[in-house]
């Protein structure tokens, strides 16, 4: 009986406990979140993500040196302000997009020290550290992708790869701090990886039984300098006299007084004076040939076509752009294939002839820039491709577009894969056009894009609509 009144005595104190834990909050969103609750959890994780992932990358670039370690700072302070940015996230309800945009700020300007970093250093004895870098701390953004944001993580830390790859294999044997430099980024953004797969699997887990997230929840920035004065105001001094003689307007005054009588001082011409009434007149007035001067030729019959200079082949990477120009007939096994990409590159095509082009992996954009009888094959593309000032081009998307984009062409075929069969196709002043779409046996049907349209007022608006004749 006693043991049984001891328990229930330790209970009531246990509970006694934890009421005047409750009564004692404020009921701020900071107090409201419980040690043990889903937020803190993530939180948690993300601190010992930065403890035993960034630290030591940190670490390994004090070891290397240069002005590496200045732009790794930016990298510290990108993961620090997301981490400010999740503690909010673990308190709070999901704000409307303004507010969300406001709490993201700092993140996103850490981001974009970091990549203008790289920019501003071409040339640079560490650009590739500095690529490897820029292009992995994109990976950050997986906080705004919805669904599977671990996949853009992933596909983030794929893109460091490239230049962080060059690294590995300049100082492979000579110095095994810059190779397992490399490495640490990547377990860096691999671990990323997997912590947005366990705690944010579909989207971001913000606290559905917090306040609404507000601009406020975040620390206010430290004030900056107050803005200088405003320029002094200085009177406008005498007008400079230029000793020019001003017009003597008065005798125009006295004219215009005249009234009618303005006209009375004009001499009399009379019928055989006047050249339109007098032939004779009119070809005694013709100018001589011989004394003509030769008027200047313009236009564009004047001009003779310069010939056009034959440049050299392009196929590089300019930065994050992959340049491909004046290539000429590459099918087959000379086809031109770009296969180290990522999503933050672009593919820029011009004035190539009969060749064939394969963009592997996922790119931002591709543009086909006058370029005739070409063909071009596309994995995947964030914002779409372009197809302007061509003849005769067939694209290809083997996996996923959003946009296909035909202005000034003449003669375009398009290939859609079942992934992009909802993909928009936007023409303008092209024609000969044809979308050909997959079918579930696997064959292809030719749709045939309109040429011709017709608009009609309906009392508001013009309705416009492909002819009957159209495609």
């Amino acid at each position: 009986m006693a043991a049984d009144l001891a328990k229930l005595v330790s209970r009531l104190e246990s509970v006694t406990t934890r009421l005047e834990n409750v009564a004692n909050r404020s009921g701020g969103a900071e107090e409201s979140i419980s040690e043990t609750s889903p937020g803190s959890e993530f939180l948690a994780a993300f601190d010992t993500l930065l403890k035993e992932k960034l630290g030591p990358f940190v670490d390994l670039t004090a070891k290397i040196g240069g002005d590496l370690v200045e732009q790794v700072q930016f990298v510290k302070g990108a993961f620090e302000a997301q981490r400010n940015f999740l503690e909010i996230v673990s308190k709070c309800k999901e704000p409307g997009p303004s507010v969300l945009q406001q709490l993201l700020k700092p993140t996103s300007e850490a981001i974009v020290k970091v990549q203008d970093f790289k920019e501003k250093r071409r040339g640079h004895a560490q650009f590739n550290h500095f690529s490897c870098v820029g292009d992995g701390i994109q990976a950050l953004g997986w906080v705004t992708v919805v669904p599977k944001p671990s996949v853009f993580v992933k596909e983030g830390g794929e893109s460091a790869k490239f230049y962080g790859n060059r690294v590995k294999k300049e100082f492979k044997g000579k110095d095994d701090n810059q190779v397992k430099w490399a490495d640490t980024y990547y377990a860096l953004w691999d671990s990323l990886q997997e912590y947005v797969k366990k705690y944010h699997l579909k989207k971001l887990s913000w606290n559905s039984s917090g306040p609404i997230a507000s601009a406020g929840s975040a620390a206010a920035p430290a004030p900056g300098p107050p803005p200088p004065p405003p320029p002094a105001i200085v009177p406008p001094g005498p007008a400079a006299d230029t000793g020019a003689k001003k017009p003597d307007m008065s005798g125009l005054f006295a004219s215009l007084n005249k009234g009618s009588n303005v006209t009375s001082g004009l001499k009399h011409v009379s019928r055989d004076q006047m050249t339109h009434k007098n032939p004779s007149l009119r070809a005694a007035s013709v100018v001589k040939a011989s004394d003509a001067k030769p008027a200047a030729t313009t236009g564009a019959a004047a001009k003779k076509p310069a010939a056009q200079v034959k440049k050299d082949p392009v196929f590089r990477l300019d930065g994050k752009k992959w340049a491909i120009e004046y290539q000429e007939k590459k099918q087959g096994a000379d086809q031109l294939v770009v296969d180290q990409t990522n999503m933050s590159q672009s593919v820029y095509v011009f004035r190539c002839v009969d060749s064939t082009i394969v963009v592997k992996g996922r790119v931002n954009n591709v543009t086909l820039d006058s370029c005739k009888k070409c063909a071009i094959v596309v994995d995947k593309c964030i914002s779409g491709i372009d197809i302007i000032n061509s003849q005769r081009i067939q694209a290809q998307i083997m996996e996923s577009v959003p946009t296909v984009n035909i202005d000034k062409t003449d003669g375009c075929q398009v290939y859609l894969s079942k992934e992009c069969r909802s993909a928009d196709i936007v023409m303008a002043k092209s024609s000969e056009m044809n979308v050909m779409i997959p079918q579930d046996d696997g064959d292809f049907t030719e749709v045939p894009l309109p040429e011709q349209y017709k608009s009609k007022w309906n009392g508001k608006t013009m309705v416009t609509e492909p002819t009957d004749i159209a495609g």
